[in-house]
């Protein structure tokens, strides 16, 4: 059954940004950097993932992530906080410690927070309510099926809100009797927008009566997202035909519905890949981040439309980047963060596509997050660097730049990074590629060193000039050991147009890839790089990159390190859950239509060219990029016999490593099998047995790491 609580006036306020005062408390104080960054320091890096501006604009809530301290805590993935900072920067923890906040939204009226949380005794995700002043946090809202995403009516009296039916109670018993076959595909439930009323008011819990039982909407298909109009009439549902991962990435349309009815009395007809959306503040127009067209690989046009339905007008038509996040600020306009390259511009432009004016050029400044206060002079957002991961920013009207309110990794002050910068080529057919370069720390003139091509995946993705340091990312730590690490935006990448991002298009592992080789051979002509020490790594479509530069490609690789890559583009989209996207923004085609093709650019065509020795690593519960993409890799590499091949599974992982141990492993595995073959002895492969010690607390530590968990 579901129950509601009472909560106070509430109402969805869309996400803002604020500008605020410089805070020198915030400045970490000048220290010795006297040491590099370690494994450990990796594992512990702490970033801002949300930001959330009040109406007033003086207040800022974001989303603190936290990763659990391997034999310290439990393993598992990173916590997720809820802090609230001033316009001064001084922040108030608010829901912290083991807990994984999400969903977080301001009330209306600006004098709480609301927010989606399983605490407890919750037997599924729950809807909480917490009031600025302080105090505990109220449970406003559960759902047998959990609650999701979530949307306040204007006036704050109910809630719309995405959750599953519940299971059939004959199906139910039918699997407690052993009848637990799983039809592949079709015994899948939708997602539906329920209606919901806060119950009586009180401080413990009470049944509330059948006239407050939330209320399903019977919608074509299933929903996504929902947002409630600023004139309370109205919901804004995006839906796609089935809840299969397939058709949330090609196949979701903005749907207007009346609330009282549940009636659609408008479509949205978005051509490709949906994003986001949002109303405008009289409710008379829907702003998205979208495709451009079907064949669109990103989502970064932005495109508006009268709540009417009908055709959408992209705003931005053939502006060279993607937009990343977007805020009304008036009835007429909207501003927006825009990817350049590597680097991020803050715009703004009229609703019908006029006026386009740019407020922060890009150059300087990684951002995203945008989140804007209730008159639109105000605002907060992300923004990462070089020299710090993800923290909270704010800017107001009239601001030269962005302003700091957090620092979460203060220990970094203490040491020593090697030099990022921005750094172009030409690939050999002439075109201007783009990427981020991490030079060795304590680099010498005159001497060549390792280097990594990191690869991106997607190929729908691209570098920033940001923090490039993390698990699966050897940045700084790799740099600290004496190796220049190169991340490429390879054409394919996003951040420059529609049209760059479309030029890897029915060209799997052509000039795509082309462009990291080049990539080597320019940085060897700079005297940087050392040619015949090359090494590659990536994940996802990166680990396709990788696995066809240590085959097709293997003269020009020392080393690589495939990470849940692709090996056989036959047997990838027969195991994928993304066979339609594949085809319509990148193959342009389907298998049976030219095998040829398909067999031509796998990676294991051409496993009889490598001489790169190859580690795999896989999460075993893929369900993107099958596990059995690097077991085929493996076993055809292991049997011929001719290169240092090993795979490594990490059970309980999809696609991407989530618990801090796993983590922490890859990295470790990753750097191990460069330095072997990079700057060590090379033969046969290292131990497969890792050495713990560095990162294992000492036995006679039980003190402190009783102390570190009480911190």
């Amino acid at each position: 059954m579901t129950r509601l609580f009472s909560t106070f006036a509430s109402r969805k306020v869309a996400v803002m940004f604020t500008v605020i005062l410089p805070a020198p408390v915030l400045t970490p104080p000048a220290v010795a950097q006297d040491r590099t960054i370690s494994l450990l320091d990796v594992a512990r890096l702490q970033a801002v993932t949300g930001v959330e501006l009040s109406p007033d604009g003086k207040h800022v809530a974001y989303l603190r992530n936290v990763p659990r301290r391997p034999y310290v805590d439990e393993d598992g993935g990173a916590w997720v906080e809820l802090h609230v900072a001033d316009r001064s920067g001084n922040s108030r923890p608010f829901i912290t410690g083991k807990v994984n906040v999400s969903g977080v939204r301001w009330t209306p009226d600006g004098s709480g927070l609301s927010f989606r949380l399983k605490r407890g005794d919750d037997k599924e995700t729950s809807l909480y309510v917490i009031a600025l002043s302080g105090g505990e946090a109220r449970k406003v809202l559960e759902h047998d099926t959990g609650v999701g995403g979530y949307s306040w009516s204007p006036d704050g009296r109910r809630v719309a809100f995405l959750a599953q039916e519940k299971e059939p109670k004959d199906l139910k018993e039918r699997k407690e009797k052993g009848f637990k076959a799983e039809v592949y595909e079709e015994d899948w439930r939708v997602t539906k927008v329920w209606l919901a009323t806060p119950g009586p008011t009180g401080d413990s819990w009470v049944e509330a009566d059948e006239s407050l039982e939330p209320k399903a909407l019977e919608l074509p298909g299933s929903a996504f997202a929902v947002e409630w109009s600023p004139t309370g009439a109205h919901l804004a549902v995006s839906l796609a035909p089935t809840p299969l991962i397939d058709d949330e990435y090609m196949k979701q349309k903005v749907h207007v519905v009346e609330v009282e009815s549940g009636k659609v009395l408008a479509k949205l007809e978005n051509p490709g890949k949906l994003a986001s959306f949002k109303w405008s503040p009289d409710g008379k127009h829907i702003a998205m981040m979208a495709g451009a067209d079907l064949n669109d690989p990103g989502d970064g046009s932005l495109l508006v439309g009268s709540v009417a339905g009908g055709a959408l007008k992209n705003v931005l038509p053939d502006y060279p980047g993607h937009v990343n996040s977007f805020a009304w600020q008036d009835a007429d306009t909207i501003m927006y963060l825009v990817d350049e390259g590597v680097w991020t511009a803050l715009g703004k432009v009229d609703a019908d596509g006029a006026n386009q004016r740019t407020i922060l050029p890009a150059g300087t400044h990684v951002l995203s997050g945008l989140s804007l206060s209730k008159d639109g002079q105000q605002g907060a957002m992300i923004s990462e660097s070089a020299a710090h991961p993800p923290e909270a920013f704010v800017m107001q009207h009239g601001d030269a730049a962005p302003t700091r309110i957090t620092t979460h990794n203060p220990w970094l002050a203490e040491v020593r990074l090697a030099k990022q910068e921005a750094v172009r080529y030409k690939a050999r057919d002439g075109l201007e590629i783009e990427g981020v370069l991490v030079r060795p720390l304590d680099e010498k003139p005159g001497t060549r060193y390792p280097l990594i091509l990191s690869v991106h995946g997607g190929p729908e993705a691209h570098e920033s000039n940001g923090w490039k340091t993390n698990y699966s990312r050897p940045g700084q730590y790799a740099a600290a050991r004496g190796f220049a690490v190169f991340y490429p935006n390879y054409r394919g990448s996003t951040g420059r147009g529609v049209a760059f991002s479309k030029l890897g298009q029915a060209d799997y592992a052509g000039k795509e890839f082309d462009d990291l080789v080049d990539a080597a051979d320019y940085f060897a002509s700079t005297g940087l790089a050392d040619r015949k020490k090359v090494g590659v790594t990536g994940g996802s479509y990166g680990g396709y990159a990788t696995a066809w530069c240590s085959t097709a490609l293997s003269e020009h690789f020392a080393a690589g390190v495939m990470f849940v890559g692709i090996s056989d583009l036959v047997s990838k989209f027969g195991t994928t859950d993304i066979p339609n996207e594949m085809t319509l923004v990148h193959a342009r085609k389907y298998p049976w239509e030219d095998w040829a093709f398909f067999r031509e650019r796998s990676p294991i065509t051409h496993l009889q060219k490598c001489r790169t020795p190859l580690l795999i690593m896989h999460g075993a519960d893929d369900t993107r990029v099958d596990p059995s993409q690097s077991l085929e890799m493996y076993r055809f590499l292991k049997t011929l016999g001719q290169s240092p091949v090993r795979l490594v599974w990490f059970p309980g992982e999809g696609h991407g490593n989530r618990k801090a141990a796993a983590r922490l492993e890859y990295l470790m595995r990753m750097m191990q099998w460069f330095e072997h073959y990079l700057t060590g002895p090379g033969g046969d492969p290292p131990a497969h047995e890792l050495d713990l010690s560095s990162v294992k607390p000492a036995e006679e530590d039980d003190d402190a790491k009783e102390a570190a968990k009480e911190d």
